[in-house]
């Protein structure tokens, strides 16, 4: 999927600029907010998407994302922009139709940590395949849909083998809950049982979600206000210790069976990766560190709470509190919040016009990130001890451990 997303944010698209925006500020921001109307799309239609069509879904939605990419690269700029907001809208569902796949089991922590690493990893790989068709004299506008044919092949294959995957058994169920389609109804009774507790845990998502996906799309602005250069492997590699590290630390939470000691571990992983992120700036600012370990333990320090929302805070919740639901449904209210805040922000950047300023709004909002977080974390953590303390969850603690 991101072989059909990401490569296009490897191009500078310099000179080209409409109304003061820049066009690469123009096109990412629209193909994201295609990306986050399709992740409130995805709130009821992945909550309500039925195990058998899943394959069919992914394989049309990946078409639909190609045919856009066409368009990019047929019509002239800036009305070729129209070719990645349909791309963003068919790509935005694709993630959670995969988690469909995975969660509910014994080892969904180990199945998402990897499914997490593998995006992780494919954010640098397909920007290196980008940065690679462009050094074969592809044209900007024409990279994107070269770059997503490359990819088409092995996607189709593994569609058909996922497609293979046995559903949760009888031992799965035990310990990790039922899930199921849910209706409007339910989908809001779970948020308002829990509102202020997963309110908390979707303002954290929010401020990393918006932090990540700007080190993503404008890897190649923070490399270079870093002062250095990059070639088409450094995306991979800089991704692949932090893919490597991400799986490690989310993935071992699969090792604890008690679902209530899983789930508050999964926020003590939230708070380590603010501290990861704390120190690494702290480090930088001081002129202590190079640019490559920046960029490296930025984005592990930033990826910890990410993809712990993403691998045990909501499959745990699920999991301890025995209600009927699903994992999709809740990734996609946190991941439809957090593309709304990163839009905002994308409109907020072109206001920096500068290389070296725009590492400074880089930095500067990454402080924000974390003193707001740790103050949610906080109420997140107290508000689901008491609700423990309360007995409220405890039956279903017994029956999942």
């Amino acid at each position: 999927m991101y072989g059909f997303r990401k490569p296009f944010t490897v191009a500078t698209y310099e000179g080209s600029e409409f109304n003061g925006i820049g066009f690469k500020t123009m096109i990412v921001s629209i193909q994201v907010i295609g990306y986050m109307i399709s992740k409130f799309i995805g709130i009821k239609v992945i909550s309500e998407m039925p195990a058998n069509r899943r394959a069919v879904a992914l394989l049309g939605l990946i078409g639909v994302a190609e045919l856009g990419l066409a368009v990019f690269g047929i019509l002239p700029r800036p009305y070729n922009a129209v070719g990645l907001f349909v791309n963003g809208l068919a790509l935005g569902m694709v993630f959670g139709l995969v988690l469909g796949f995975l969660e509910g089991r014994r080892l969904t922590e180990a199945l998402v940590a990897g499914l997490c690493a593998s995006f992780i990893l494919a954010d640098g790989v397909t920007k290196s395949v980008g940065k690679w068709v462009l050094d074969q004299g592809v044209p900007e506008d024409w990279m994107p849909f070269v770059s997503g044919l490359i990819f088409l092949v092995p996607l189709v294959i593994s569609v058909a083998v996922l497609a293979k995957v046995p559903p949760p058994d009888e031992d799965d169920i035990a310990a990790r809950s039922a899930r199921h389609e849910m209706t409007s109804q339910e989908r809001w009774a779970l948020f308002q049982k829990y509102g202020l507790g997963l309110s908390m845990v979707v303002a954290i998502f929010l401020l990393v979600t918006i932090i990540r996906s700007v080190r993503a799309d404008f890897a190649v602005e923070l490399w270079n206000g870093l002062g250095t250069k990059p070639d088409a492997q450094i995306f991979t590699r800089s991704e692949m210790i932090v893919a490597l590290g991400i799986t490690l630390v989310n993935g071992l939470a699969v090792l604890i069976r008690n679902n209530r000691l899983a789930f508050f571990v999964s926020l003590g992983i939230c708070g380590l990766g603010l501290l990861v992120i704390t120190m690494t700036l702290f480090t930088q600012q001081q002129g202590a560190m190079d640019p490559f370990t920046f960029m490296v333990l930025i984005g592990f320090g930033l990826y910890l709470p990410y993809v712990a929302v993403h691998t045990t805070v909501f499959e745990r919740l699920l999991a301890m509190t025995r209600e009927r639901g699903n994992l999709g449904y809740l990734m996609y209210v946190a991941d439809a919040i957090g593309y709304l805040g990163y839009v905002g922000v994308m409109f907020a950047k072109d206001l920096v016009s500068t290389t070296d300023s725009f590492l400074q709004f880089f930095l500067m909002f990454c402080w924000f990130t974390v003193g707001v977080s740790v103050v949610c974390l906080g109420i997140a953590w107290r508000y689901f001890q008491v609700l423990e303390t309360r007995s409220a969850v405890t039956p279903a603690v017994e029956g999942a451990t």
